[in-house]
């Protein structure tokens, strides 16, 4: 089995936890992991894929072991990763984007568009039919950020909250190990974390304002792209991995049965279908 490496690099002052393996003369994956979780959620799926990729896996600002952002927006955390993936020398990968991990990625997609050698968007959201009614609320907020709003989302803060997300649209609930969400709610339950969660909350607003430049530069730039769904997400619907193709035409759309956490249930489907589209 390949070893993995666990390392922390100051950027700029804040320091960036990350997992690392594989070897660098192969081609580089970033993988950037999602709300409320940290790299721990690819535990799974870097064994899978380190003997032909070299694999980087940070926790973002604010999560898991990386310290935090000075500003709770997906601007700094993008800026952050960006000065991050300078640091280390990583100067030409493909994307492996979930949930937040999209908007950041994209962001830096947008921001240097000669790195990036493709995506894979699992459950990684750009268009605004991929989001479902669960947003609702959050809509609420953005268009009203009062006091009120703000303690509204605490719910999905919850250690219940937090297990909706691994569970929901799993056939067997028992196939998921506890373990990821029981990290995801020790971390989010330490003092001033979860401000800086209902900061990002109100700021995902920005990411659905980007949503027509992150398009329009999947069709100028036409990378490789396979968008693998977990098709029972309770917020980002499978409509979302169907739009890439009206970008991309030529994109490859995998849908799974399964929830919103689809490695959890699914990381060999997934590893096989990654190495499937972007064998060389």
């Amino acid at each position: 089995m390949t070893k993995q490496a666990f390392r922390t690099v100051d950027i700029d002052g804040i320091e960036i936890f990350y997992r690392e393996a594989g070897d660098p003369s192969n081609p580089t994956l970033l993988l950037l992991h999602g709300f409320p979780t940290s790299s721990h959620m690819f535990r799974d799926l870097i064994p899978l894929l380190a003997d032909r990729f070299h694999i980087v896996a940070p926790d973002l600002p604010g999560f898991g072991r990386s310290g935090r952002p000075r500003h709770n927006t997906f601007d700094h955390l993008a800026e952050v990763i960006g000065r991050f993936t300078d640091v280390i020398g990583l100067n030409h990968y493909a994307l492996y984007v979930f949930d937040y991990g999209a908007p950041v990625g994209f962001r830096l997609a947008l921001a240097q568009p000669g790195r990036i050698a493709g995506i894979i968007s699992q459950n990684g959201n750009a268009y605004e039919e991929g989001l479902s009614q669960g947003w609702d609320a959050l809509r609420a907020y953005w268009r009203d950020p009062s006091e009120a709003n703000r303690e509204a989302q605490r719910a999905m803060l919850s250690p219940e909250g937090i297990r909706f997300q691994y569970e929901h649209g799993v056939a067997d609930p028992g196939t998921v190990s506890p373990d990821g969400s029981a990290l995801d709610i020790f971390y989010t339950q330490r003092p001033g974390i979860d401000e800086i969660q209902l900061d990002l909350f109100r700021d995902y607003a920005s990411n659905v304002a980007l949503y027509p430049a992150f398009q329009a530069w999947f069709r100028e730039h036409r990378p490789r792209l396979l968008a693998i769904w977990g098709a029972n997400d309770p917020f980002f619907l499978p409509a979302g991995a169907e739009a890439y193709r009206r970008d991309i035409p030529d994109a490859q759309v995998r849908l799974l049965d399964t929830g919103h956490f689809a490695l959890e249930t699914h990381a060999g489907e997934i590893a096989a279908a990654i190495r499937e589209v972007f064998a060389e």
